[in-house]
């Protein structure tokens, strides 16, 4: 149920929570195209906006100079300071918000996010179906395209007991001759079956990453929705070392004051606890796999 939003919100807690940052913030006071080279920013809530990089939405922004008395913020480099460091530039509402130096950037996170999804397989796949009718002079059969493995296969039985039974003699080819099957990826069955009866293949994928910031975890991702705690301890993972970067530049006050309260022991520390989370979390959604979708081996216990 969670969006790509909410768990961009959820890992960016984490991680503020972690670095005791307090970031300055303000909103839009005129809505903003995706070319304007100036924007107008709420003065009433933000001290400054220091020359450096705005984030709007999940835009990064370059700043060349704001003007306090008249909101008024300026680009650095006009529209090649608009969509900086891989960000997109777009346009924005009236209202949203604008953080200065942001020390996470939400297009850092949606990454990272995506990073995790990705990595989650092979450990944990993604499943689908595909179904086809038995031709007694057919043994090969098209598979789609995300085909990665086939998890297991089961044939209708003829006769009033609507009963599909396993069909253990099949081969899975990822190479198959694509004259004959386009996608390059087929199914041969070696087991008989009443010619015209249904087989069912269920078979493994990976998932698919999230683009919109509406896009839900699960119906798009094909995980179920406890995954995404997994991937909210991955991605924090992945992006608490860039604190260890950030202490390197000592010139700035920033990271001078705040070399004081976090040590690299600390760093270290809170990435081990989001890995040790991660792996815990894993091995349980592995076990959780097999319970909730066995394939024959297991289910037969060979």
């Amino acid at each position: 149920m969670p969006t790509f939003d909410q768990l961009t919100a959820k890992v960016k807690q984490q991680l503020q929570g972690f670095a005791l940052n307090q970031e300055s913030m303000t909103t839009l006071t005129v809505s903003m195209g995706a070319s304007d080279v100036t924007f107008q920013a709420n003065g009433e809530t933000i001290e400054t906006l220091s020359r450096g990089i705005a984030e709007v939405d999940d835009e990064l922004i370059l700043v060349q100079k704001w003007d306090e008395s008249s909101g008024t913020v300026t680009v650095l480099g006009g529209v090649n300071g608009r969509g900086y460091s891989g960000s997109v530039a777009a346009t924005h509402s009236t209202g949203a918000l604008v953080t200065s130096a942001p020390a996470f950037p939400r297009v850092r996170i949606k990454e990272a996010i995506n990073d995790a999804i990705a990595a989650l397989y092979p450990a944990l796949v993604v499943f689908a179906t595909t179904n086809f009718t038995f031709n007694a002079v057919q043994v090969e059969y098209p598979m789609p395209a995300e085909t990665r493995d086939i998890w297991y296969v089961t044939g209708r039985w003829v006769g009033p007991e609507k009963v599909s039974g396993a069909m253990p003699n099949w081969r899975f080819n990822p190479k198959a001759y694509v004259t004959d099957f386009p996608t390059g990826k087929s199914i041969q069955l070696w087991d008989g079956l009443t010619p015209g009866q249904n087989v069912r293949v269920v078979y493994t994928k990976a998932p698919t990453t999230l683009s919109s910031g509406s896009d839900d975890f699960a119906t798009v991702s094909g995980y179920a929705d406890r995954v995404a705690d997994l991937v909210v301890w991955d991605a924090c993972k992945r992006l608490l070392p860039s604190m260890l970067s950030a202490r390197l530049q000592q010139q700035a006050v920033e990271a001078t004051e705040r070399a004081q309260l976090v040590s690299t022991r600390d760093i270290a520390s809170a990435v081990q606890m989001y890995a040790s989370l991660y792996a815990e979390g894993l091995q349980r959604e592995r076990e959780l796999q097999f319970q909730e979708t066995p394939n024959y081996a297991t289910f037969q216990g060979s």
